[in-house]
């Protein structure tokens, strides 16, 4: 029993309920990605783990990219090279999302809470240009959630979190990865965004 509560314990520590440990952008504007570059918005929304924080990656070609914690209601803009990208977002759990990203696109994708064995897990959702291929029954309305969220940015202190978490977050990553990897081509699919599907 007690081994349970102490699991419990470091499982909420590790993103948990701890405070937001990003700041409020001043221009909440999205802008344009700069000359050259593509841009990903990260969204989240959702009363359902919304005491739980989850951070976000990219994990291309095996580097990882540490984009920032994610709490609910707000959202994180990243910017990058275009081309092909593999994005992954951690809590008790990692998930994953693909990306084909075309050079001056915007592209937005939704980070949405599942229940796991001791707090919510998330997955990433993207968001696509045709309304029928958005698969994920709960999905509320695009605009909703670009509305209702606040744009933030890293810290010294979301930097410093990293910093000291890493070493756990690349555990998840290599245990969780090789479960993706089996996925069909068709449920990949679903989980990618298509460089049309910028804005």
């Amino acid at each position: 029993m007690i081994y349970r509560i102490i699991v419990v314990i470091s499982a909420l520590l590790f993103v948990g309920c701890a405070s937001n440990p990003m700041v409020v952008a001043t221009d909440q504007t999205i802008s344009v990605p700069p000359e050259g570059g593509s841009q990903v918005i990260f969204l989240r929304s959702s009363f359902l783990g919304s005491a739980i924080n989850a951070s976000l990656y990219d994990v291309t070609n095996g580097k990882t990219v540490f984009i920032g914690v994610i709490a609910n209601g707000t959202k994180l803009s990243y910017t990058t090279a275009p081309g092909k990208h593999v994005f992954m977002v951690v809590s008790e759990a990692a998930d994953f999302m693909e990306a084909n990203l075309r050079q001056g696109k915007n592209y937005y994708s939704i980070v949405t809470p599942r229940m796991g064995a001791w707090k919510a897990r998330f997955s990433l959702w993207p968001i696509k240009s045709d309304p029928d291929a958005n698969y994920h029954h709960n999905m509320p309305e695009f605009e909703a959630w670009l509305s209702s969220t606040k744009l933030f940015h890293n810290s010294e202190k979301s930097r410093l979190w990293y910093e000291k978490n890493k070493n756990n977050i690349r555990e998840k990553q290599e245990k969780y990865w090789p479960a993706w990897q089996q996925k069909s081509d068709e449920d990949i699919a679903r989980r990618t965004l298509s460089p049309e599907d910028g804005i």
